[in-house]
Parts: C-alpha cells; sequence; structure tokens
C-alpha cells in the first residue's frame, strides 16, 4: 500500500489487528482461551459458539494479515501452514488438474502426490520461471487446468515467476492462481494486487518470526473462496489455537523491521559466498548474476532472506558446512529471528532435481559480521573422512 492512499507495510504491521481506541481499552487485547460461548435460541449470523467455529483472538490477527495482505476480506488462520495449503487446494473440484512448480516447498508436492495417487486431482509439474511453458501447461489441450499453484521466490531453488503475466494467463482461460507467499511476506510482493484468487501463508515463518508457533494463512479478495476456506478448516479441525495466533499477532509487530534487516543480511553474504574459493553456486535474486534479479527487482520490494548455497566438494562438503557452523543452527524452518541452515536433499520428499548439496540458509537478525565469520570458518574446515 503506498502513502498517497494510506499507511505504509511497516506501520500496518504495527497497528493493525488492534482493539478499538477508547479510554481505558488495553492497547493488545488479551487471547481468548474459551472452547465455547454463552448462546441459547437460534443462532445469530456471525455469532461465535464454539472454539472450532470461532474466537476473537483469530479475528485480530486476521485482520491484521488480511491489512498487510490488502486483502477486501478477512485472512482465514489455521492450525498449519500445511493446513492452509489443504486448504487452498479444496477449492479445486474432485478429479480437478494443478499446474505446480517443480520446486515447491516439499510437502506441498507430497499432499499434491497423495491426491493424485488417490485420484482425487491431476498434478503437472512446471518450470515456474518459464512463463511460456507455464501458461501452455495451464491451457493444456484445450481443457484448462483448474487451479495454478506459484511459489515465488521458490522453495528451496529461489527461482522468482512472472507473477502478473502467470496470472493474466491464467485467468485468460478461466484457471484461478494460488501463490504460496511465504518466503516474499507481504512486505516484499502483494500477489492479490497481480489479481491472484488466494495467497497461502506458512504463518510459522516470517509472520510470527520467532520459531516458537505453529500455524497458517489463506487469503482472498472474493468473499465465495473465503466462504469455502472456511468451511473447510471447520469440517476438518484445522483450526488455530488462540495462545498461538495472539503469539502470531505479537510477532507480526516486528515484521517490518525484521525482513529489512534479514534481507539486507542475506544480499550481503550472497555477495561474498559468491566470491569464496569454496563456493560452487549462490543462488539469491539480489545478484545481478541470478536468473531471478531482474524480474525480483521489477516485481518485488525487496530480494528476501533465504540462499541457496552449494559448496565445492559435494554432499560431503555440505554436510561438513552444516556441521561445522556454531552460530548458525542446523534446523528446518526458516524465517525466524535466528539464522539457519540445512541440506534440502536430507529429505526425501525433497524434488529429485533440487541439488543433493544444495544448503538453505535461513538468513535470520544477528549481526551480519557475526554471521558471515561462523560461514567462513565453516567453509574452511575439511570434511571428515568417513
Amino acid at each position: 500500500m503506498s502513502h498517497s492512499t494510506g499507511p505504509s507495510r511497516a506501520t500496518i504491521a504495527v497497528t493493525a489487528g488492534r482493539p478499538e481506541r477508547r479510554r481505558g481499552a488495553p492497547l493488545t487485547a488479551p487471547p481468548v482461551l474459551s472452547s465455547t460461548y454463552v448462546s441459547s435460541g437460534p443462532p445469530r449470523p456471525d455469532e461465535p459458539l464454539y472454539g472450532r467455529n470461532a474466537n476473537p483472538t483469530w479475528d485480530e490477527l486476521e485482520a491484521a494479515l488480511a491489512a498487510l495482505e490488502a486483502a477486501a476480506t478477512p485472512a482465514v488462520v489455521t492450525s498449519s501452514g500445511m493446513a492452509a495449503i489443504d486448504a487452498a487446494l479444496s477449492v479445486v473440484p474432485a478429479g480437478g488438474r494443478v499446474v505446480v512448480p517443480q520446486h515447491a516447498y516439499q510437502l506441498t508436492g507430497a499432499l499434491l502426490e497423495d491426491l493424485g495417487r488417490r485420484c482425487a486431482l491431476h498434478v503437472q509439474r512446471v518450470d515456474v520461471a518459464d512463463t511460456d511453458a507455464v501458461l501452455a501447461a495451464v491451457r493444456g489441450d484445450g481443457d484448462a487446468a483448474d487451479l495454478l499453484w506459484v511459489e515465488s521466490p521458490t522453495n528451496p531453488m529461489l527461482e522468482v515467476a512472472d507473477l502478473p503475466a502467470l496470472v493474466a494467463g491464467a485467468h485468460a482461460v478461466g484457471t484461478a492462481v494460488a501463490v504460496d507467499n511465504t518466503f516474499a511476506t507481504p512486505m516484499v510482493q502483494r500477489p492479490l494486487e497481480h489479481g491472484a484468487d488466494l495467497v497461502v501463508h506458512s504463518v510459522t515463518k516470517y509472520l510470527a518470526g520467532h520459531s516458537d508457533v505453529v500455524l497458517g494463512a489463506v487469503l482472498t479478495d472474493q468473499a465465495d473462496l473465503r466462504d469455502r476456506v472456511v468451511a473447510h478448516r471447520t469440517l476438518h479441525g484445522a483450526i488455530a489455537g488462540p495462545w498461538e495466533a495472539w503469539l502470531a499477532l505479537r510477532g507480526l509487530r516486528t515484521l517490518a523491521l525484521r525482513v529489512e534487516h534479514s534481507q539486507a543480511s542475506a544480499a550481503v553474504l550472497a555477495e561474498r559466498l559468491a566470491e569464496h574459493p569454496a563456493v560452487l553456486e549462490v543462488r539469491h535474486p539480489s545478484l545481478p548474476g541470478d536468473p531471478g534479479h531482474e524480474r525480483a527487482t521489477r516485481l518485488m520490494a525487496g530480494y528476501g532472506s533465504v540462499i541457496g548455497l552449494r559448496p565445492r566438494g559435494g554432499i560431503a562438503a555440505a554436510d561438513a558446512l552444516v556441521d561445522a557452523v556454531r552460530l548458525w543452527v542446523p534446523a528446518t524452518s526458516l524465517g525466524g529471528v535466528e539464522s539457519l541452515l540445512e541440506r534440502r536433499r536430507r529429505f526425501a520428499t525433497e524434488s529429485p532435481t533440487v541439488p543433493q548439496d544444495l544448503v538453505r540458509l535461513s538468513v535470520g537478525i544477528e549481526d551480519v559480521e557475526d554471521l558471515w565469520a561462523d560461514l567462513e570458518q565453516a567453509l574452511e574446515t575439511p570434511p571428515e573422512e568417513g
């Protein structure tokens, strides 16, 4: 959102989802820890009845997320990022066709493969950076896909999609578009502004930001789509705990500061890693030679805080790097205040086209020189002979 039409995203992150301003009111509403609500007679529309259907703490987080993504309807918070992905995919009709990036979050792919095995969906993988190939897959042989699923940047290869072109091309043949915006966050891009139908977040990551919450969210401008996602959440029980929602809202208040700091550090580290003799390849859209640099510069308000790194020496060198760091934490996940790294192909569900030696680095908010010193010493630690 531009300053000409309202407050900045940084201001929204701090102010959205607050209680009504009145004398004596709390600045931050407490979490509502109740499984049920007082009610009798025919339920009124939108009346809270039971903890699986509604919670005021959800409302505050959902309002804040909607304001950040510039969504016309409140977000729908879910029990996890995977629950959000599942809820978004639920809008695809039985037997429908979904086009998805070859390099998407590994469990997105695993879920789609499971649905494909059960004949619930037909799944087609594409290189999301190849716009023509993606749109050809969406069109099919005169039978357009029901949904185009987009990640940009992708996890973990950091490919950048031409999001406006993909949305326009998909909509031209009646295909809906869902975008997993976890890596970029609404501080860096807002897919709904490009016309996307659905946006998904693992709130666990940057939005909550402190590696202490597991939550997801789905956003849309379309009231009918939101109703379908809410119905799926309710029927499948994939609800957010009020305490987790409260923690996520608290974490959201520093989102702008955390993203600004971490992606600035990521750009510094990527540049230095690209020049290090022990490094074979670095992927980060900030690098002028990165395949996604032009698109990220044109379409995004930053380059993100995740780096893809391949050290010289293959799997042994990658594992040695992960084992040798002292400040960086070897762990899965990303988007927290602490810097994490891992070799992605250690997971059997990771895409087989991801290089075996790829190490994904999630840059946190520590001092960049301390992060670099730790990486530098780890890169110079020889692999142990097995």
